[in-house]
């Protein structure tokens, strides 16, 4: 089964809006390795962390930051990828495979919000990332999967394979055989039991590839806290 949450091994901060929810920011605060996309390392210097790793073209940071840190630059100037995939491409280099984190992915442009919360499939078959935001922990799978949960945990499954069928158990509203082939149409569930799985139905004819995006909202009693 899939926890609700996975242990802060490495943790990769994005140039997105900086955490304010404190399950985020404990993360940041016991991940054993920190990878900073550049754009994003003066908000972890400004929250009084340091980053092991700083991952970038470097054209977001400045002279002295990049002086101070100079054992720690990763630079790469790839404009086919964007920094949070150099940091996860990274990832691989160093045999990290699982129990990785992604905090600071989501705000600023939507269009980046969405890219970034997309690119958990890209990497599903050989990685265990979840990514945190301010309000829950968006996932990845391409198999029949059981989640944990609790009961009314808010869930939302969006699926980026066409003709990949999908069916549940313990949401309350139920799915069997469902295409979702809009994003809304997986939105807005509820969580009934302590799991849920998530069926994925292949055709005969298919690839056994799928790449499904779950969202599951934080427990009720983490949802207020904030940082101020």
């Amino acid at each position: 089964m899939m926890p609700l949450l996975r242990k802060p091994k490495w943790v990769v901060l994005a140039n997105g809006d900086f955490p304010t929810h404190e399950l985020p920011l404990s993360f940041l605060k016991k991940a054993e390795k920190i990878i900073c996309c550049d754009g994003a390392t003066q908000h972890l210097l400004e929250y009084g962390l340091q980053p092991d790793f700083i991952i970038g073209d470097m054209d977001s940071i400045s002279d002295e930051i990049k002086k101070h840190f100079s054992l720690q630059i990763i630079e790469d100037s790839s404009q086919e990828t964007n920094d949070l995939t150099k940091a996860l491409d990274f990832c691989c280099k160093k045999q990290v495979w699982n129990e990785i984190t992604i905090v600071g992915a989501t705000g600023k442009r939507e269009d980046h919000t969405l890219g970034n919360i997309a690119l958990l499939t890209r990497f599903v078959r050989n990685m265990e990332i979840q990514l945190l935001t301010d309000h829950g922990i968006f996932v990845s799978i391409e198999k029949t999967t059981t989640l944990e949960s609790y009961p009314k945990q808010q869930i939302s499954i969006f699926n980026l394979t066409p003709n990949v069928s999908i069916s549940s158990t313990n949401l309350a509203y139920p799915l069997q055989n469902r295409l979702l082939n809009y994003w809304w149409e997986g939105t807005l569930n509820e969580a009934t039991e302590d799991q849920f799985t998530i069926k994925i139905n292949y055709s005969c004819f298919q690839e056994n590839i799928a790449r499904v995006i779950i969202f599951r909202e934080y427990p009720k009693d983490k949802i207020s806290s904030r940082r101020r």
